[in-house]
């Protein structure tokens, strides 16, 4: 979706609670962060909110009271059915909401060694260099055979 509506992007944001799995703490949440910078070739900048916070995060204000607004009455007797309701939430200003259920199952309990994190191409900031932090797609080097030089792809 964000390639389509942004298709010269040279850059990604993530504004992020600061618990939870996403948590500024989490290992696994920085090895699949530089998993997606990779992916997408574009450098991912992350902004945790300050523990304690994720009141702060302007999509809550914005949209979660419509979505309470869109639930009432309704009994929330599946996923699908949550999703559903969020996907069909508007607003007279025009916000529209995708909202997708995603079924996959993910493994519990994966440790990331110090090899791996260490591994991750991370700059903190110079501002709370622990909430907020730049991970830069791996670079691969390789060797032409053509006056020894090294490319970079």
């Amino acid at each position: 979706m964000g390639k389509k509506r942004h298709p010269n992007a040279t850059r990604l944001m993530i504004s992020a609670d600061g618990g939870g799995s996403n948590g500024y703490r989490v290992r696994l949440w920085k090895v699949e962060l530089q998993k997606l910078a990779n992916e997408l070739k574009l450098p991912v900048t992350v902004c945790h909110l300050p523990p304690g916070t994720s009141k702060w995060n302007k999509i809550e204000h914005r949209l979660f009271s419509f979505i309470t607004i869109n639930w009432r009455g309704k009994p929330l007797r599946s996923y699908r059915t949550i999703v559903q309701l969020i996907a069909a939430t508007t607003t007279d200003a025009g916000l529209q909401v995708r909202a997708e259920l995603d079924e996959n199952k993910y493994p519990k309990g994966i440790k990331v060694s110090d090899a791996e994190l260490a591994a991750i191409r991370i700059q903190r900031h110079d501002f709370h260099g622990d909430w907020n932090y730049t991970i830069a797609p791996t670079v691969k080097r390789s060797i032409s055979t053509r006056r020894n030089e090294a490319l970079i792809s």
